[in-house]
């Protein structure tokens, strides 16, 4: 049986409206509280979406006896301190990505969950899906012999009524925080190994003002000289996305697979010819993070989380300097 839990929100979000309430839900958990940096947005998110009890003040949310973890979804520069506080009161922490928006503070929050002894997991929800999870066990098999390179598609159109801070000029802003962590999360479990440096291309291409970068395009280096593309973007309406992994024996093409939805086709390509791959039963993303947090093996760990900021951050920085970065602070424990 899964766990039934008790949740505090810390951020009253677009992502806890649409995505994370309606599945703590449909498990049978419980929201007990909402806390938002405005009271008017915190009483009106609670009034709307049915929660109890809605609050400013964090501290008090996190101490209450009726909660037994804490969602974070706050802007992404606040992460730390509002997971820390849930920490430091003893609650399990399920922070939105990226973890953090430097690596010294995400391994701040990974040694904060250990002195307390709680779990600290982060919601990637990509590496969970059903259809990443097969390509995995794919390439895990042999399938496509040694992997040589991996291409992600992950150019989407931001909804309008996401086009605020994560435009603006501030720490956590733009595509990279936003989406080019969110490939790293699945490419590194994928390859197994670490991203060793980044060269990237920022763009602002659409027809906001914008602060940060809206669109990317990267190249990445893991360990054996395995190469990884990606094209992040904000401004990009009709592509769909998806997956590649090629190696000298085959090559997995996945399709729709870099969505927020359980939907995606996969195709392996070998010597052989062209196969569909089945991928088994399809539930939702959000769901399966919750339901493996509940049970205490999350699809993505504070360590997981750290290992994907750490391609965000060299993939950041290259776009700051002009040059190749290395990537830093890659969890020595992921390290194969």
């Amino acid at each position: 049986m899964t766990p039934i839990l008790r949740w505090a929100l810390i951020g009253a979000s677009d992502i806890a409206a649409t995505r994370m309430i309606p599945a703590m839900r449909a498990l049978g958990h419980q929201v007990t509280g909402v806390a938002s940096g405005s009271a008017e947005r915190a009483a009106g998110f609670a009034a709307a979406h049915g929660i109890p009890y809605g609050t400013v003040d964090v501290t008090a949310l996190v101490a209450r006896d009726d909660v037994d973890a804490v969602y974070v979804s706050s802007t992404n520069d606040r992460h730390r301190a509002h997971a820390e506080a849930a920490l430091a009161a003893g609650k399990q922490v399920l922070c939105e990505k990226p973890l953090a928006t430097s690596l010294d503070d995400a391994r701040a929050l990974i040694g904060a969950a250990d002195r307390a002894g709680v779990l600290l997991a982060v919601n990637h929800h990509l590496p969970g899906a059903v259809t990443h999870r097969r390509i995995r066990d794919l390439v895990r098999s042999g399938a496509v012999g040694r992997p040589l390179a991996v291409r992600v598609f992950h150019a989407v159109s931001l909804p309008e009524r996401l086009r605020g801070w994560r435009l603006e000029d501030r720490p956590g802003a733009g595509v990279i925080m936003d989406i080019t962590c969110h490939d790293a999360s699945v490419v590194n479990p994928l390859l197994d190994r670490p991203a060793v440096d980044a060269v990237a291309l920022p763009a602002r291409q659409g027809p906001w003002k914008a602060g940060s970068e809206d669109a990317a395009v990267t190249a990445i280096r893991y360990r054996d000289d395995v190469l990884v593309q990606t094209h992040d973007a904000f401004t990009v309406p009709f592509a769909p996305t998806g997956l590649e992994v090629h190696g000298d024996e085959g090559s997995i093409l996945a399709a729709d697979v870099m969505t927020q939805d359980p939907i995606g086709e996969i195709v392996l390509r070998d010597r052989t010819g062209v196969h569909p791959v089945e991928v088994g039963e399809r539930r939702d993303l959000y769901e399966i993070v919750l339901e493996a947090f509940a049970m205490g093996r999350p699809t993505a760990t504070g360590h997981d989380g750290l290992a994907a900021l750490a391609v965000a951050d060299a993939v950041l920085r290259s776009t700051q300097t002009g040059r190749r970065e290395a990537v830093r602070g890659f969890p020595e424990e992921l390290d194969a």
